[in-house]
């Protein structure tokens, strides 16, 4: 926890359409193995598995008493209905789950997912005791023309639309850049601070101070063991979304453990 922040780092392991229910098992067996106490006490830690693979994970989580956070990579905003190939905030809620990423620029960029569709989904989380993790950012195309403001500004706007200052305040948002999701180019440590730092900006503006304080902002975009320390000094970046590092359990522990580096 960040002594001038107070807010406890969350890490959390995007794992997306990778690992089936075994596969997954063992993945969390050898991770939780390198994981320690002091670890968890100092950073929570989610993880964010196919959707096949979460009642496997569940089971295993209770029955071991781990301090692994269950996760989910995305639900619809309705609670039921026919909507063939989706999963309700409810259905995830009965499986564990804490948290459902919210806004992934791989649904919006590859399924086609508007701000409205974000919209309505975190208030869907938050109605079944779970936490959104909301995602932002621009692409390349964006950024060289200057509107990584107002893209990232706008998607925050729409996103927190209607939600009260305590939900707000137990938000987390990540700020993916999209040019930096799986391309192996992360934001200079820089250029990742003057973002979150806007998203904190942007939300003080709609639900107050203090909501915008109490609010984690995650980085994502090709974070590794390499580059998590300088990324978790910044002042606005309270943990990370991490892709393909997750999937390997050495090098998640090791993002996890970054206060031990140096």
């Amino acid at each position: 926890m960040s002594p001038a922040s107070g807010r406890k780092p969350l890490i959390s392991g995007n794992w997306k359409m990778h690992k089936n229910h075994l596969e997954a098992l063992q993945t969390i067996q050898k991770l939780t193995y390198l994981l320690r106490d002091d670890d968890y006490a100092a950073v929570d830690v989610s993880i964010h598995p196919p959707f096949t693979d979460i009642r496997t994970l569940q089971t295993w989580i209770e029955s071991e008493k781990e301090h692994l956070l269950l996760g989910a990579q995305n639900c619809h905003f309705e609670v039921q209905g026919a909507f063939t190939g989706e999963v309700a905030a409810p259905m995830l809620a009965k499986l564990g789950c804490l948290l459902v990423i919210v806004g992934h620029s791989e649904r919006r960029e590859i399924f086609g997912e508007t701000d409205e569709d974000v919209k309505r989904k975190v208030p869907a989380v938050f109605a079944h005791g779970m936490t959104p993790i909301m995602c932002c950012g621009e692409t390349l195309e964006e950024r060289e023309r200057g509107e990584t403001e107002a893209k990232v500004v706008g998607q925050v706007q729409v996103g927190l639309a209607g939600l009260k200052a305590d939900q707000v305040a137990a938000l987390v948002i990540a700020y993916e850049p999209i040019w930096a999701i799986g391309t192996g180019h992360t934001a200079s440590p820089d250029d990742a601070q003057a973002v979150c730092g806007l998203i904190r900006e942007t939300v003080a503006d709609i639900a107050g101070d203090d909501a915008a304080a109490a609010l984690r902002v995650q980085y994502g975009g090709s974070v590794k063991p390499s580059n998590i320390a300088d990324l978790m000094i910044q002042r606005d970046i309270d943990g990370a979304l991490v892709g393909g590092a997750s999937l390997e359990p050495e090098d998640f522990a090791r993002i996890v453990q970054y206060r031990l580096q140096g």
